[in-house]
């Protein structure tokens, strides 16, 4: 659902180009987008290199499909180096949230940050990041510019089970598009993020790194999210089960996705050419992400009444190979699906007030993902009470 265009075309193009002429230093002029993964500038300042450079920026346009809590604008854009020569530079400016606030809390510098360090230093394919800037004078919210990166990404509206590039696929075909995510993945979760400087990426003002701290960044703001009332009951059941089964959590600490899921990755064919999304991230287990991973493909399949695409591989085969990834065994997954079953009811739930708040829809027209999510939600609880998960397929 793209979130609705806020800031005047003209003024926008004006001062993010003068912008990009005082920070955003330039890579090599002939290679793809993602060689420019090393030129991010930031809000400190400008990096040496821009003297000399200005840039030409087409009419923006909002995608049709984006986020909810951020604003996306993409422009085409050439850079125009000190000797004349001009190079496309397709770029995507991500926005902080104005009016539409999707998590309770700001942390619009740290996934900047972490987007800047993941393309700087690591091989994870992120999109090229040109640099972020905090002060809202400049396009009036704090905002990230990205080199544009094309290919397909797997839907949520309408689900990717029902429409979009995989269904045309064989089912082997998809089953390599579900191992190419899975891989992409494990990437991050190879990382080592105290060498990396990537210790700012939890959020410590909830308790200990892990999955006391996810549990509580959510609980301290039910109020917020607001689930209805004839969901509370279950997402306090839910609440207490997780209280009363903390995982033991005795693997290293690594950096957390947050939102990780195929729909936040760009394809190119079978291959990930980008991963995507950064609201969420935090430091503790990879569970945390294998466990949303699955957990979303759920819902947009069985949680919201459709059939899963033939030849995804099953939960088991996915934890499986995550193991095989990792090279350890994936340990209390039904802690860690639980976990993303009741962040997503409270986040769903958000949602879908915000969507009738702000009359995004028709009130006819307003999907119930609510619902759908607070309904698998009791499901996943139960799953979680029997020691027994479902598998996805």
């Amino acid at each position: 659902m793209a979130v609705p265009f806020q800031a005047d075309p003209d003024r926008l193009r004006a001062r993010l180009a003068a912008w990009l002429a005082a920070h955003a230093a330039g890579a090599g002029d002939g290679g793809p987008a993602g060689a420019d993964a090393a030129d991010g500038g930031s809000a400190s300042g400008g990096p040496a290199g821009t003297a000399g450079v200005r840039w030409e920026l087409g009419e923006p346009t909002v995608p049709s499909a984006q986020g909810f809590s951020g604003e996306l604008v993409v422009l085409p854009a050439s850079r125009i180096g000190p000797d004349g020569r001009r190079v496309s530079r397709p770029l995507v400016v991500r926005m902080a949230p104005r009016r539409f606030r999707l998590y309770p809390w700001d942390r619009f510098a740290e996934q900047c940050r972490v987007a800047e360090i993941l393309a700087r230093d690591t091989d994870v394919p992120v999109p090229p990041v040109y640099g972020h800037e905090l002060d809202p004078e400049v396009l009036g919210a704090p905002f990230v510019v990205l080199g544009r990166v094309d290919g397909d990404v797997p839907a949520d509206l309408p689900p990717y089970h029902m429409q979009g590039f995989m269904i045309e696929m064989s089912p082997a075909a998809r089953a390599r598009v579900w191992d190419a995510g899975l891989v992409a993945m494990a990437g991050i979760h190879r990382l080592d993020p105290q060498r990396l400087g990537l210790g700012f990426a939890g959020q410590p003002e909830y308790g200990p790194v892990g999955a006391v701290q996810q549990l509580a960044a959510y609980e301290r703001h039910l109020e917020f999210f607001a689930v209805d009332e004839a969901a509370r009951g279950t997402v306090d059941d839910a609440l207490a089960w997780l209280h009363g089964h903390p995982p033991a959590e005795r693997h290293p600490v690594r950096l957390v996705w947050g939102d990780a899921r195929i729909g936040n990755m760009i394809f190119q064919g079978e291959r990930v050419a980008a991963v995507l999304d950064w609201e969420m991230v935090s430091l503790g287990q990879p569970e945390t992400d294998l466990g949303w991973f699955l957990h979303l493909d759920r819902h947009l399949g069985e949680g919201v009444g459709l059939a899963r695409l033939p030849g995804l591989p099953d939960r088991a085969a996915t934890v499986a190979r995550y193991a095989e990834l990792l090279g350890r065994p994936m340990e209390n997954m039904e802690y860690y699906l639980l976990l993303a079953s009741l962040r997503h009811t409270l986040l769903a739930a958000r949602v879908t007030r915000l969507i009738r708040e702000y009359e995004l829809l028709p009130p006819d027209l307003v999907p119930p993902i609510d619902q759908f999510a607070a309904r698998l939600l009791a499901r996943v609880l139960d799953e979680a009470r029997a020691g027994v998960g479902s598998g996805a397929g």
